[in-house]
Order: structure tokens, then sequence, then C-alpha cells
């Protein structure tokens, strides 16, 4: 099974620490938020990495290089400045993610979320790993009912970035710039996307301060 490390976003929120530094390589406990996840995929057993940059992407690949310092086998999916959004970068990745089932994840998380979990034949379109609800997005994304992820009908849950897609959910996307959310909410109507609630410990680093908190927690638990 193949993985993808989102990867390729400005980190407006981020600034000024984005502005020289792309947000995958900030740190957190001394390890950079990327550098994490391709750990915890390895310990999983997926080695096989795609990953995509647009934004000082050249210190992204400077930095990791072919994954062989990892154990794992890394391939870039170069985009343009300004990037693809979440959609069109993974449509853009297709060709190096195959035609079987695959993991993405943002770069821009921190979560123990055990990968080796996730199933390499969903039942469905897309699999959706979704957790509690972050005091900074108190109303959620999706609705979680017996193993089917909904647009409502329940107490809405928060999309934690990690995800298992079929490249099926991109049959008709062209080429370009779009989000990944409408492909889901389709996909959602179709009764095609499953999940499951992971209430172990996630954090989303969007701001400065967000990334400190984190560096607090994990600091703290060393």
């Amino acid at each position: 099974m193949k993985a993808m490390i989102l990867a390729a976003g400005r980190g407006e929120r981020m600034r000024p620490l984005t502005d020289t530094m792309p947000k995958p390589l900030l740190r957190i406990g001394g390890q950079t938020m990327i550098e994490r996840h391709i750990h915890a995929l390895a310990r999983a057993g997926i080695r096989e990495l795609v990953i995509n940059h647009a934004h000082l992407g050249d210190k992204l690949v400077k930095a990791l290089g072919d994954g062989g310092n990892y154990g794992v086998d890394i391939r870039w999916s170069p985009e343009p400045e300004g990037a693809l959004e979440t959609g069109g970068g993974i449509f853009n990745a297709l060709p190096l993610l195959g035609e079987a089932p695959f993991i993405v994840v943002n770069a821009d998380i921190w979560t123990d979320f055990p990968f080796g979990e996730l199933p390499e034949q969903p039942d469905g379109l897309a699999y959706l790993v979704l957790v509690d609800n972050p005091k900074h997005h108190p109303g959620g994304d999706f609705v979680l009912s017996t193993g089917r992820v909904l647009q409502g009908g329940g107490a809405p849950l928060t999309f934690s970035g990690i995800g298992v897609y079929r490249p099926e959910l991109f049959a008709g996307c062209a080429a370009g710039a779009f989000p990944l959310a409408p492909l889901l909410r389709r996909a959602m109507d179709d009764g095609q996307v499953r999940g499951t609630h992971y209430q172990g410990t996630w954090f989303d680093i969007g701001t400065p301060e967000r990334l400190q908190e984190v560096n607090d927690v994990v600091i703290n638990r060393q």
C-alpha cells in the first residue's frame, strides 16, 4: 500500500515562520512534522511514499531526498506556485500512486494514530479517520453513524486529515486546483464513505500558537 503526504500548502496562518521554511519542516520536540509521519508510516510497513510540494519545495526535497535515510522510497509530485489544493494535488499525483487504494495524510497534523489499522481495501470509495472537535473547530465536519460517514443526521466530528481513497473517487476530475471535500460529500450521498472515530492524540497545527502548544505537550511527555 502506498501513502501520500500532503505538503504543498503555503501555511499562511503560520507566517512568519513559513516565509523561509516550508510548514512540514517546522519542528515538534526536535523532529520535523513530516519526519514524524514518515517514521510512523514506515513502522506500519508503508514504505512507498509520494509527497507533493510547492512553496519552498526545494527545501523539502533537499531535507528528505529519496527517503533512503528513513528506510522508505519517496517520489515527489511537484506543483506550481500556489499549489493545487487537496483534491487537485492528489489527482496530480495519481500516476505515482497507482490503481490500488492509497493512504493520504496531511503533513501539518501531529498524532499517534496507528496507520497499520487503516484498511487496504476500504468498503467504498473512501475511508476517513474522524476525531473529537478541537477548540478552534467546534462545529466539526462529518457525522459517523454505524461505520458510515455522512453529511448530517447526528453530532459532527472533525476530519483528521487521514484517509484512504480509491482512485475512482477522482473519476471525471480534470487537472488543476480543486478541493477534496466536494468529492467526499458526493461519495457520502452515494453511501460510499466509511470511517472510524479515533480518540487518541491528535493536533491540527495551523498557527504558531498551536505549534507551541503541541511542542509543550510533546516536551512534557519526554
